[in-house]
Order: structure tokens, then sequence, then C-alpha cells
């Protein structure tokens, strides 16, 4: 009886390591937790918090730039995952996403997905970074190569909420008296 409980116990254990395996872990500190829209949509329902969409091609010189300096810094991506849902979106991505019921689609006359020309209102520009509320509305969408200093002051106006109370420049300005 003693045998069976120990193999049962050593099966149970080992399930329970390779079930750990498949489950989502957190974020290794100093890289973003990058995720699809849909995950990020999903995971807003459950804990409600604010997205920050990169909005890339693959053929964008600018974007690789902006993933090997601006997104490995250390300081924003631990800044990044613990303010926001963070979503790598392929502008001229191919595959259908579905959000909350509606499923967009590549758009051939834009050479873009639907999300991507929706997010950027048409103006297609990479890199792109948009920024959402926790309800998933746009709340700015910035065209163009964000260095470290500039992409932190703008992840911090939208994480703590400075939006709310002061245009973008008055932010700056105010920022640059202290």
């Amino acid at each position: 009886m003693k045998n069976f409980s120990l193999r049962a116990f050593t099966g149970l254990f080992c399930l329970l390591l390779l079930l750990g395996s498949f489950t989502s872990k957190p974020p290794k500190k100093g890289k973003i937790n990058w995720l699809t829209l849909e995950e990020a949509a999903a995971l807003n329902k459950k804990e409600p918090r604010k997205m920050v969409i990169d909005v890339y091609t693959d053929w964008c010189g600018w974007c690789r730039k902006m993933d090997q300096s601006t997104f490995s810094n250390p300081e924003v991506a631990d800044y990044v995952n613990k303010n926001f849902y963070a979503v790598k979106l392929d502008a001229e991505g191919k595959k259908p996403i579905t959000i909350n019921g509606k499923t967009y689609n590549y758009n051939a006359q834009y050479r873009s997905h639907e999300v991507a020309i929706t997010l950027l209102s048409g103006q297609m520009s990479y890199p792109s970074t948009v920024y959402l509320d926790e309800q998933m509305k746009i709340l700015a969408p910035v065209p163009g190569y964000l260095d470290v200093p500039a992409f932190k002051e703008i992840l911090i106006y939208f994480g703590e909420n400075h939006y709310k109370k002061k245009t973008f420049q008055e932010y700056t300005a105010a920022a640059a008296k202290k």
C-alpha cells in the first residue's frame, strides 16, 4: 500500500510539473511581456489595465531599432509590465483578430490589417505606439520612433493618468520646470 501511495504521489507531482510548464509565466525582469491583442483583451476583462500597442511592420528599420533600444531598456520594460498590457501588432498581418465578438481582417486596399487602420485612424505610419485606456478606448496614437527618454515620458503621462488633468504640452512644460 505504501508503494502505491508513493507512485500515486509521484505521478501527481509529475503531472503538476508538466501542467505548470504550460501556464503563463511572469515576465522576465527587464523584458516586456508582449501579448496579442486578443490575449490583452481577455486579461483586461479580468483585470482592467491600460494598453500600449506597438504597431509595426516586418520591413520597418525604425521598428526594429525601437525593439532593440527602447523596448529592450529594463526600466521601460519594468514600467510597461507593471502598468500596461503590452501588445505587438503587425500592421500587415493577415490573421483575423476577434475582439469582443467582432472579427477584424486584413484589408488588401490599405495593405494593412483593419485593427491597425482603426488604431491609426487610417494614417499608416510605422512604428506607431497606440495607448488605450482600461475600457480599450483610444487615448492617442503616437507615430514615429521614440527613444527611451521620450517613450518613458509618454508612458508616465498615460500610465499615471496625467492626461486626465493636463495636455501633453502642459505636462512636459511642468516637468521641465522641475
